[in-house]
């Protein structure tokens, strides 16, 4: 007796035990304390972050004061000023060519991709009124066929109604198969036509598709386009020779180098310049040369693969039997292999 005595103060014990919320108090401080250092640990990695980051604008901040410093110095001077002036205005000729390049590609993408739209959303509406004509006709076929259902099953119960005499038992007895079927066949017709009306409500309720992109035909055609107009400035700079060369040196270069001569050879420089960036927007005459250009770049583009949307350079160089025509004979670089107007970046995938 006085072992099962002890036996159960240790069980009565052990009970206590687990019934004491301090233990609880215990781990929720344990798992709060374990989500604080989780916390703070994500803390101090994202403040390294911060640090690096810091570092890194700093670096870009000097840079950028030493290339200001360097400028100011070089444009206080005659000798480097006018090389100076010279180098970024080379520099801006090719951005302006650039940005006309990209804004003509995206007015010629805005415009073919609210035309694909409407034939998109057109071709949708006409699919979509012969799914809804066909349903509204299989519809109103089912409608009938219940009517007339509902319609027997009526008459066989006003017969059976009208038959209440006791000799007439027999009769009405054998009305009851074709009662049955009658109303299962009204079942079934009003199950179809329940059917039927929910498959044409579903159509109606269909949403438009979402519009898949521009077609592939439409994106060959747009670059086409886009590089038949870079020829076409780069035809318009001829009577200034070199220029476009010496804009894309200009461009590849992050210093200012001097090799534009004297002063008065880079005040000759800038006054073509702006006389090409007078060509650049003329705008006499671009929608002829353009469809020239197009016509010849149809014949001679040729792609690497079916699903590739921009020419391969070759096909438009001057190895291609007919390129002496659209280009070569003026004396136009291949804009794709040149990346003439950085062509590249507004060209579509």
């Amino acid at each position: 007796m006085k072992a099962f005595r002890q036996l159960g103060f240790l069980k009565l014990s052990f009970q206590r035990a687990q019934a004491s919320p301090e233990d609880h108090r215990v781990l929720a401080l344990f798992r709060n304390r374990a989500e604080l250092k989780k916390a703070f640990g994500d803390l101090k990695e994202e403040v390294e972050r911060l640090k690096d980051r810091i570092k890194q604008q700093e670096g870009v901040t000097r840079r950028v004061r030493d290339t200001l410093a360097a400028l100011e110095q070089r444009l206080g001077v005659d000798e480097t000023a006018y090389p100076t002036l010279a180098f970024y205005q080379l520099r801006r000729l090719w951005r302006s060519g650039h940005d006309l390049l990209a804004r003509f590609a995206a007015e010629l993408t805005t415009r073919q991709d609210e035309r694909e739209r409407r034939v998109h959303l057109a071709e949708h509406n006409r699919r979509q009124f012969a799914r809804r004509q066909n349903a509204e006709q299989h519809l109103q076929v089912v409608r009938e066929l219940a009517a007339q259902a509902r319609q027997r099953v009526e008459d066989l119960e006003g017969e059976r109604a009208r038959l209440r005499r006791f000799w007439q038992f027999f009769k009405r007895r054998a009305l009851e198969p074709a009662m049955a079927r009658a109303r299962a066949e009204a079942a079934a017709a009003d199950l179809s036509f329940r059917t039927a009306s929910q498959s044409a409500a579903d159509i109606a309720a269909e949403a438009v598709p979402q519009f898949p992109g521009l077609s592939l035909q439409a994106r060959r055609l747009i670059n086409l386009t886009t590089i038949a107009y870079a020829e076409m400035m780069c035809a318009r700079l001829n009577i200034v020779p070199l220029l476009v060369m010496r804009a894309r040196e200009a461009t590849q270069r992050r210093e200012v180098i001097d090799e534009y001569g004297t002063r008065a050879e880079c005040v000759a420089l800038m006054n073509q310049i702006q006389r090409a960036e007078a060509l650049l927007n003329a705008p006499r005459g671009l929608s002829r040369d353009i469809r020239e250009r197009l016509q010849s770049l149809r014949r001679l583009a040729q792609y690497r693969d079916t699903e590739d949307a921009i020419p391969t350079a070759e096909s438009l160089g001057g190895g291609a039997p007919d390129s002496s025509a659209a280009a070569v004979s003026d004396g136009i670089p291949n804009v794709l292999a040149e990346d003439t107007w950085n062509i590249h970046n507004v060209l579509l995938r």
